[in-house]
């Protein structure tokens, strides 16, 4: 650890010199509508001092959590727990990259706990600059192609960035690409919390081998890497932990990624010694997500709007949502958040929504169009979401969108 919660020595001169003017940037930002600010203020204060991250985090517990999906909600479960044990400071609107958790930590000067989201690229250098207590792996599959690259790349970079790590390495023992990525740590708690998408693990990732996936193991037939012995488990609803007890599950937040999300979330919160019980019980207050989940009113209608960014998304909340004929509305951009590559969209089995109205928006509702036609599905193609609303028939509308889309429809909703 760089310290630890009381030990850490006043900022610097210059530190606090970098922190007020990221603040003012921010404040700036805000008042100009060009959102909350945190990332040009972080971009500000490191500037100044390059080294202001790991300064703000030397007081701090700290916990890293890093995946493709599911990173922002299981932060905020983690950091709901820990709250049992003292004040914790967290990135929580998922300002991800080294300038957004800058401007987060730099208000939790009274903090005991720092939990933060880190975007996969960056969590090798992030994790160097905050000596983390603890960094939780959930699951890697393929993501903004043109900016993230291809995921066997993105494991070696966490396997090379965490090898001899002195955190605790939390990790999804049904990942592959995550065992593989965990496994240079010399300290590594394993959580079977299951993996839905598997089409980016189907090659070993030590050897290049084909995987084999006799029920929920796995190995490589081939060098023999395999799925290790998990010591945390989601089973049903329900979390067994090492000594084998049961902690029933209960969360307003729906679906099984969401469960798998809660059971790693409480491996985490034992490292830091809440027992499950009481980390899964404040668990069950948080309703919403940044906005994910959120049922709204627009128009007289209720629109529940969902995130869902690359397949493994996507195959997700295809379980969430309302069966037939309830409306769903689709909408995806390509903007710079989002990954400018569309491909992925082919990756996606839209034929399960066979049976729903569909409605479909958003600055590449054509090239999601023809994915929808070769699927063989009927759809209309919208302008808006007012437009849409009106042509959709009753009942509640599950608005599912990425990043840029669900941003816009928040915005319109007035979420």
């Amino acid at each position: 650890m760089a310290g630890h919660p009381g030990s850490g020595d006043p900022l610097s001169p210059r530190a606090k010199l970098a922190v007020t003017a990221g603040k003012a940037a921010a404040a700036v930002s805000r008042v100009a509508g060009r959102g909350s600010g945190s990332v040009i203020g972080g971009k500000v204060a490191l500037r100044l001092d390059p080294e202001l991250l790991g300064r703000l985090a030397t007081h701090l517990d700290v916990v890293l959590v890093s995946a493709t999906n599911g990173k922002t909600t299981t932060t905020r479960l983690i950091a709901e727990a820990l709250r049992a044990s003292g004040p914790v400071v967290s990135n929580a609107l998922g300002a991800n990259m080294p300038a957004g958790i800058t401007s987060a930590l730099a208000g939790g000067s009274d903090a005991r706990f720092g939990v933060i989201e880190v975007d996969e690229k960056y969590l090798a250098g992030v994790a160097r600059d905050v000596s983390p207590k603890a960094i939780a792996l959930l699951n890697l599959s393929r993501d903004q192609l043109d900016r993230a690259g291809e995921t066997r790349m993105l494991a070696e970079k966490w396997r090379e960035g965490l090898a001899g790590s002195k955190a605790v390495i939390i990790a999804n023992a049904d990942d592959p690409l995550v065992v593989w990525a965990a496994s240079s740590s010399p300290n590594v708690v394993w959580v079977a919390a299951g993996q839905a998408w598997k089409d980016d693990a189907w090659s070993c990732p030590a050897c290049g081998g084909v995987m084999q996936r006799p029920g929920d193991d796995w190995y490589c037939g081939e060098c023999g890497f395999r799925r290790p012995q998990p010591s945390w488990a989601l089973s049903g609803d329900y979390v067994l932990d090492p000594h084998g007890s049961a902690w029933p599950i209960h969360l307003q937040l729906p679906g099984r990624a969401n469960k798998a999300n809660a059971a790693s979330s409480a491996a985490v919160a034992a490292v830091f010694g809440v027992p499950p019980q009481v980390a899964l019980e404040r668990m069950y207050q948080v309703q919403a997500v940044a906005g994910r989940y959120d049922v709204v009113q627009f128009q007289g209608r209720d629109l529940r709007l969902l995130l869902a960014k690359n397949p493994a998304g996507w195959l997700e909340t295809f379980s969430l949502i309302d069966p037939p004929p309830a409306p769903v509305l689709l909408s995806v951009n390509a903007r710079g958040a989002d990954g400018t590559d569309t491909s992925w969209l082919w990756d996606v089995d839209y034929t399960r929504l066979a049976g729903h109205p569909i409605f479909v928006l958003g600055d590449r509702k054509l090239d999601l169009a023809v994915r929808l036609e070769v699927a063989g599905l009927d759809f209309r193609v919208c302008e808006t979401l007012d437009e849409a609303v009106q042509l959709a028939p009753p009942g509640r509308i599950e608005a599912i969108a990425n990043y840029t889309a669900f941003q816009d429809l928040r915005r319109r909703v007035g979420n």
